[in-house]
């Protein structure tokens, strides 16, 4: 079984990719950063036996994104899964009276754009393979965030691209669901990565003042153990679920 996971060697990318080969899948992963700035990821997480394949590949870019496919082929010769995982915070926060369109245009097509084509082109493959094969049974999960329904109005254009994801997330699920193709959303709270080093001290302060009812940050592999969940398959009938990973930081309280 083949995955292939856009972001997948740092942050919640490699919870995931970590888990996911902990599980038994093989890896196909994709970044931005050249091979030789990941080749101790891959290396280490070939340990756990699995097949491990790399290419640098912003998602943003057409043809990268079908380069990354013809990768897979190349490889593995089959795709099961795959995990748009790869997104980018704003590059200045601004607020939403005085943000610009540069920001909002490279945010919409990195953590929009891309895995919706992405998306697109993956499905074809999968649908081709499902009837090749009646057992084949596809699994997409997008990566989104709180911020899909919680606003932060100095940084609009995150949270657009995020509400974005959440809505193809349905299309897909509704279009594929004839193909036995399962489409999932995970929605990660305040996950410890390098993309929330900027923002640590803030959000520490909030989890230890109860802002996060479970008061820990949430971890990358927090979001791997979910995200193997569902690539195993193991919430049937669900097509366009969306799994919120918050600690409860979401839920209404008085």
């Amino acid at each position: 079984m083949v995955v292939l996971i856009t972001g997948g060697t740092r942050g919640i990318g490699l919870g995931i990719a970590q888990a996911a080969a902990r599980a038994g899948w093989d890896l196909m992963l994709g970044g931005q950063r050249p091979a030789s700035d990941v080749a101790g990821v891959i290396k280490e997480l070939s340990t756990s036996g699995r097949r491990v394949e790399y290419i640098a590949a912003d998602v943003a870019d057409a043809g990268r994104r079908a380069e990354l496919l013809r990768c897979t082929e190349e490889h593995f010769g089959r795709l099961d899964a795959l995990v748009n995982n790869a997104g980018i915070a704003p590059p200045v926060r601004a607020d939403i009276l005085d943000a610009g369109e540069e920001s909002f245009e490279l945010l919409i097509k990195t953590n929009l754009q891309g895995p919706y084509f992405l998306t697109q082109q993956a499905a074809k493959w999968m649908i081709r393979q499902r009837q090749a094969d009646a057992s084949f049974r596809g699994k997409i999960v997008n990566i989104s965030s709180i911020s899909a329904v919680v606003a932060s109005v100095n940084r609009g254009d995150y949270c657009l691209s995020k509400a974005g994801v959440s809505m193809a997330t349905r299309l897909w699920a509704v279009r594929l669901a004839e193909f036995d193709i399962d489409v999932f959303e995970i929605r990660p709270g305040l996950i410890q990565t390098d993309m929330t080093t900027a923002v640590r001290g803030k959000y520490d302060q909030y989890i230890a003042e109860g802002g996060v009812p479970q008061r820990r940050w949430g971890t990358p592999a927090d979001i791997g153990a979910a995200v193997t969940m569902l690539l195993g398959g193991q919430l049937p009938y669900a097509t366009g679920s969306v799994l919120t990973l918050d600690g409860g930081m979401g839920m209404a309280r008085l």
